[in-house]
C-alpha cells in the first residue's frame, strides 16, 4: 500500500469512449423505425469515467493530480474528450490524437418506456493503444490504472514470450516506481484467463464485479457471493495467481478485499431505495474512484472500501456513467439518508 512518497496523484490509462446516449420512444423490429426523443455524449470507458468521477468529488480540485493517457481520433470525438478532460483539471498531455482512425464511441440506445438499453460500440483508436503509447519518464503518478482489459485489441494481445502488452505496461509501470491497479469489461468469453493471466503478477490492485472475478478465477459467483463465502474463496484464487497486493471485488450487495500480507474485509453497499436509482453504468468505476482516492492516500482497507461504496451510491442516480457523482462530503451523506445494507 505503499510508494516512494515523492509520488503524486492518478495516471489512468486505456478506454476512452464518448458514450452518445439516445432515448427512443420504442425498440424497432428489423427494417422498421424508431424516433430518438433526445440524445447527449457522455464519458465513457474505465479510466475516463474514473478521472472525471474523481474531479466531481472533490469539485475540479482534488487533492492530487489526475492524468490520462490513451489515444482518440484527430476528430470532433477526440477534441471533446479533450475539452471535458481539461474542465475537469486533468492533465492531457498523455491523451494523444491519432489520424485516419476514429475515436471510440459507443451508442447507447435506451427505450424510455422501459429502460433497457442496447450498446452498439466503436473500438476506434482504443483498438491500437499498446505498450509503447504511454510514457512513464517525468510522469510521479503514485497509482498507475489500466482499464478495461479485454477491450483493448493491441493491448489484450499475446506476445511470444508469453506476455500481453498489457503485462509489459503494467511491469514497466512496477519499476518506475508507481502502484499498479487493474480493471476489466465484464465479456461473455472464456478468455480471461489467456488474456488477463499474464497481468496479474505485475498488477498490485486488481478491481472487479462478481461476474469478472468469478471468469478469471473459476469460482462460480453469484449476486450475493460476499455473503456466502464464494467471493473469498474467488480473491484467494486470484492473489494465488499473482495479484500482489490486494484483490477487491464489488457487488450490488457488498465489497470485499482481501490482502496478499492477510485479512479479508467486507463493506455492505448503501441501501440506495428503488425510487432513486436511474441506471448501474458506471457504478463500478465509481466505487474504483472512490477506492483509488483513499488507497493513494494511505487509508486503511476498511476506509478505502466505505469510500467506493458511496460514490457508487451516488452513481446509481444517474443514467449516465458520471452524472450522480457528487462532492465527497455529499456522497458520505446518502449513507446517514439511506444507512447501509445489513449483511446477514
Amino acid at each position: 500500500m505503499t510508494a516512494p512518497p515523492h509520488r503524486n496523484g492518478i495516471l489512468a490509462a486505456g478506454n476512452f469512449i464518448v458514450d452518445r446516449v439516445k432515448l427512443i420512444d420504442i425498440w424497432p423490429s428489423q427494417d422498421a423505425l424508431a424516433t430518438i426523443l433526445s440524445e447527449e455524449n457522455c464519458n465513457g470507458g474505465g479510466p475516463f469515467n474514473l478521472l472525471v468521477d474523481l474531479a466531481r468529488l472533490y469539485l475540479g480540485k482534488p487533492p492530487f493530480p489526475l492524468r490520462a493517457a490513451g489515444l482518440v481520433g484527430d476528430d470532433a470525438d477526440g477534441r471533446w474528450i479533450r475539452n471535458l478532460c481539461r474542465s475537469q483539471g486533468i492533465d492531457v498531455s498523455q491523451l494523444r490524437s491519432v489520424s485516419g482512425i476514429p475515436t471510440s464511441y459507443t451508442d447507447v440506445m435506451t427505450v424510455v418506456g422501459t429502460g433497457r438499453r442496447t450498446f452498439f460500440h466503436q473500438r476506434g483508436a482504443n483498438a491500437v493503444l499498446d505498450e509503447f503509447s504511454v510514457t512513464f519518464a517525468e510522469v510521479p503518478a503514485r497509482i498507475f490504472y489500466l482499464g478495461y482489459l479485454l477491450l483493448l485489441d493491441a493491448l489484450d494481445t499475446p506476445r511470444q514470450d508469453g506476455e500481453t502488452g498489457a503485462s509489459k505496461l503494467l511491469a514497466r509501470a512496477r519499476e518506475e516506481g508507481m502502484i499498479t491497479a487493474m480493471d476489466l469489461v465484464s465479456e461473455e468469453s472464456e478468455r480471461f484467463r489467456q488474456i488477463i493471466g499474464p497481468a496479474l503478477r505485475h498488477t498490485d490492485l486488481l478491481l472487479a464485479n462478481e461476474f469478472e472475478a468469478s471468469r478469471l478465477s473459476g469460482v462460480t459467483l453469484g449476486a450475493s457471493a460476499v455473503l456466502d463465502g464464494s467471493a473469498v474463496n474467488a480473491a484467494s484464487e486470484l492473489l494465488r495467481m499473482g495479484v500482489r497486493q490486494a484483490v477487491v471485488i464489488h457487488t450490488p450487495l457488498g465489497a470485499l478485499a482481501m490482502l496478499a500480507s492477510g485479512g479479508v474485509f467486507f463493506q455492505p453497499s448503501v441501501a440506495v431505495p428503488d425510487s432513486e436509482i436511474r441506471g448501474a453504468v458506471g457504478a463500478g468505476d465509481a466505487f474504483a474512484a472512490g477506492f483509488l482516492s483513499g488507497w493513494h492516500e494511505s487509508h486503511p482497507v476498511e476506509e478505502c472500501l466505505r469510500l467506493g461504496s458511496v460514490v457508487a451510491a451516488a452513481s446509481l442516480r444517474h443514467p449516465s456513467a458520471s452524472g450522480g457523482v457528487l462532492p465527497l462530503e455529499d456522497c458520505l451523506a446518502l449513507v446517514e439518508t439511506w444507512g447501509w445494507r445489513t449483511f446477514v
